[in-house]
């Protein structure tokens, strides 16, 4: 049997849900190759599913219009006669142990051999991030409304208006957005673990070209951007999810509009506002300064909850280590200086503190020296004082850890060298760049400062914490905020 030539129309349609990748790609082995073997069980499982099965419908041996030319009993996985025969395989499959490849193969050489759809790629992408939230670098950005400023409480309506998410009609509008310019595919997906929504969008030259492209390129991450939306918050993440050969193919394809990381960032966080606004409510993007891995931290710091209000030294509050407000002229009875001033009097004491062992030959292992030995009580006392001051008790031990922190210094280099305020204001080039990068950037500064090596007095906010900021830009003396992302 022949099958006739398929017939391709110029659409400004988005790509659709069933295109379907060759399984013989070897890119979607490495896409796959990337979860568990339980989770890759799992997404088999939700494949099967009733409500999926129309959507995702495995090879079966009634399927004559797509057999292959092959003959049928070389294959090492015989195509199966019904569906529960299908969930009974995989169920095989998780009661016994084995490696996660035999599962990647009964994929892609048996149930799905006739080609793995667009949607089930996203679904293996979201199910990736889900279980490994810190696999991404996120940016956050505020979503705020435009409107007459003039009342005095504007900032307050702005926040709490937010705009209501309707998935179809979102989708609806930010394809009419992009669509002129780019092909696009769209894929809406819940986090099991975290309170967000997100939107993988990956974006394509166009398929009526001819030849046709590789089918690698439908596998291709860089060309892949990723939107978390936080629960009842005016905040989005975005991110791209780059590969080391980002570069080279954007460079190959120089035709390619929003290929490049950049563009296609720029591009999505212009149409997000505007598919998101309606008659009378129109929305805009601001930066936040906030760029972390870790989303657990970011929504700690730009989240549902208290968002960026209480960090720093504002933390003794939100965290109940000092009962009263900031405000309130009272003190408290509840909680004494010296014992809110201790440095381990709001952490939990670890019930199993680690023993010392005794090294050979019955010598005592050297001990290590603390502040305390260096300096003296009084002076360590007095630079405890001054560190839970600045820092408060969310510097240490943190739950929003930031993994970067980038500060650039704006102002010339020479102090003594007069210039016009027009010259301080255009300035856009740095004359000093700063990295901090690690597990905990804000943890590690509070350790320097318990330690003496930095002054905790003379430390800005933004280096304590206090701002939420993973990026500086300073200008006299004082941080810089954009109002642009």
């Amino acid at each position: 049997m022949v099958r006739p030539k398929s017939i391709r129309a110029p659409t400004t349609a988005s790509l659709p849900s069933n295109l379907r990748i060759p399984s013989s790609t070897p890119s979607l082995v490495k896409s796959f190759g990337k979860l568990t073997r339980q989770a890759l069980l799992d997404l088999a499982f939700q494949w099967l599913e009733d409500r999926n099965i129309q959507s995702f419908p495995p090879y079966l041996q009634g399927n004559e219009d797509e057999k292959e030319e092959d003959d049928e009993g070389l294959s090492p996985y015989p195509a199966e006669r019904t569906i529960n025969d299908v969930r009974n395989a995989y169920q095989e499959l998780q009661l016994r142990k084995g490696g996660k490849r035999e599962v990647i193969d009964r994929i892609l050489e048996g149930d799905w051999r006739h080609g793995i759809t667009l949607r089930q790629l996203a679904m293996v992408d979201l199910r990736y991030i889900d279980d490994h939230p810190s696999s991404l670098r996120w940016t956050a950005l505020e979503l705020a409304r435009i409107g007459n400023q003039q009342s005095p409480d504007y900032s307050a309506d702005m926040t709490a208006c937010l705009p209501c998410l309707h998935a179809s009609t979102f989708l609806n509008s930010l394809q009419e957005q992009i669509a002129p310019l780019v092909k696009a595919h769209y894929y809406l997906g819940r986090s099991t673990s975290l309170p967000l929504t997100f939107l993988r969008i990956f974006v394509t030259n166009s398929p009526y070209q001819h030849p046709r492209q590789a089918a690698d390129s439908l596998t291709d991450s860089s060309r892949v951007i990723y939107i978390a939306f936080p629960d009842s918050c005016p905040f989005i993440y975005t991110s791209i999810a780059s590969t080391p050969g980002s570069k080279a193919s954007a460079a190959a394809t120089p035709h390619a509009v929003a290929t490049d990381p950049r563009s296609l960032q720029r591009l999505v966080r212009d149409a997000i506002p505007k598919a998101l606004s309606l008659p009378h409510q129109r929305y805009t993007l601001k930066t936040t300064s906030l760029t972390a891995k870790s989303l657990q931290a970011l929504l700690a710091l730009r989240g549902p909850g208290r968002s960026n209000q209480s960090n720093g030294a504002f933390s003794i509050f939100a965290d109940a280590a000092l009962e009263g407000s900031p405000l309130d002229p009272r003190p408290s009875n509840t909680v004494s200086p010296e014992e809110h001033m201790n440095p381990y009097s709001h952490h939990k004491k670890d019930p199993n503190p680690p023993t010392e062992t005794e090294p050979p030959n019955g010598q005592k292992a050297p001990k290590r020296p603390t502040p305390t030995d260096i300096d003296g009580p009084h002076v360590s006392r007095k630079r405890t004082r001054t560190v839970q001051s600045r820092f408060g008790t969310s510097g240490s031990l943190s739950t929003a850890p930031l993994d970067r922190l980038d500060a650039r210094l704006l102002d010339p280099p020479n102090p003594s060298s007069k210039s016009s305020p027009a010259q301080t204001q255009s300035q856009t080039t740095p004359t000093l760049s700063l990295t901090f990068a690690g597990a905990d950037v804000i943890s590690g500064i509070r350790k320097l400062a318990e330690l003496g090596i930095v002054d905790a007095k003379r430390m800005p906010s933004w280096m304590t914490g206090e701002d939420a900021v993973s990026v500086a830009v300073v200008r006299g003396g004082s941080r810089v905020v954009k109002d642009s992302g």
